[in-house]
């Protein structure tokens, strides 16, 4: 027998439409998204590119926190690349990061960062 989808209606308040994926609906994601802007508008230019991401997953190709797939992410760490810029340090440094795997890194962001990345 097939599984049927579950519909829900969109988390944001007053907003009576349905949505198979949960969450916001199809309308309210793409304004999450536009709001959210791009990864460079975010602060992750090229110095990331360059300098951090690289460095980050030579040191750590291995996922630090399962130790058991490949790290496909630099993650900032302990401090969140926001903090880092507030506190005066240079998001771009290695020494700020840690390499995780995709699982890892979604359940990290998710624990961390409630509601996701547009607070």
């Amino acid at each position: 027998m097939p599984r049927r989808t579950a519909w829900r209606v969109c988390s944001v308040p007053g907003c009576p439409e349905y949505t198979d994926q949960g969450g916001r609906c199809d309308g309210h994601r793409q304004e999450a998204e536009q709001r959210r802007g791009t990864a460079r508008q975010r602060g992750y230019g090229r110095e990331h590119e360059r300098r951090f991401r690289p460095a980050v997953l030579a040191r750590d190709p291995v996922c630090v926190l399962c130790g058991q797939a490949r790290s496909v992410h630099a993650d900032h760490h302990p401090l969140s690349r926001r903090e880092l810029v507030e506190r005066g340090l240079d998001p771009a440094d290695p020494r700020h990061g840690r390499g995780l795997c995709g699982p890892c890194h979604s359940s990290q962001t998710a624990r961390h960062q409630p509601g996701g990345w547009n607070q």
